[in-house]
């Protein structure tokens, strides 16, 4: 869908087509945000056959709180807000296993829920990783709202990294119209994110 056919509605942020019960933005949040979730999941120990029960509780919070998450710009991203909701559930997961008879218990279990981050690693390269697929899945999600050209100015400015004088010679436009395009496209990218509302 071209930019100039976008109504009102479809440049809602995620968040705030989530909260007025938009059952596509919903999909498109558990597409982007369910990998992430996962490794998290995967990487405090959970085993394989537990995740969809673990991952439909944390999705299930995300539903319940979503109405009081607010982006802040000061680490407040939603990716934070989200590691926060999970890593609790995480505990209360583990919790509940130290407690059945098959799983890990008395201090190996709380070992495991003291080892839990309270905050995102962001100098760990799996978790790096983890984050660019995140940023190439709402890449992939917003694509179809722009322009070819709009989006090969973005393209060429912010990922390829060439300079913004050079891609406006390559695509024949201003400088000034090279970071429009950059921009707008940046802005939906954080809206899809749950970064901005």
């Amino acid at each position: 869908m071209p930019e100039s056919s976008l109504s009102g509605v479809t440049r809602l942020s995620l968040l705030s087509r989530i909260r007025s019960d938009d059952g596509v933005a919903w999909a498109e949040l558990v597409e982007l945000y369910l990998p992430l979730v996962k490794f998290w999941c995967r990487r405090q120990g959970i085993a394989e056959n537990d995740l969809s029960d673990l991952t439909q509780e944390i999705f299930f919070a995300v539903s319940r709180s979503i109405e009081r998450y607010r982006p802040t710009g000061n680490g407040g991203s939603f990716r934070a807000w989200l590691w926060s909701l999970s890593r609790h559930k995480i505990i209360d997961f583990l919790r509940r296993q130290e407690r059945c008879p098959v799983a890990k218990g008395g201090s190996t279990a709380m070992q495991l829920v003291q080892m839990i981050p309270e905050e995102i690693d962001e100098s760990d390269l799996s978790e790096r990783i983890e984050f660019n697929q995140l940023i190439h899945r709402a890449l992939q999600q917003v694509r179809t709202e722009f322009e070819p050209r709009s989006w090969q100015a973005f393209w060429r400015t912010t990922i390829d990294g060439l300079t913004v004088s050079n891609v406006a010679d390559q695509l024949e436009m201003s400088s000034a119209t090279v970071r429009q395009h950059r921009s707008r496209i940046l802005r939906r990218l954080r809206e899809q994110l749950g970064e901005a509302e």
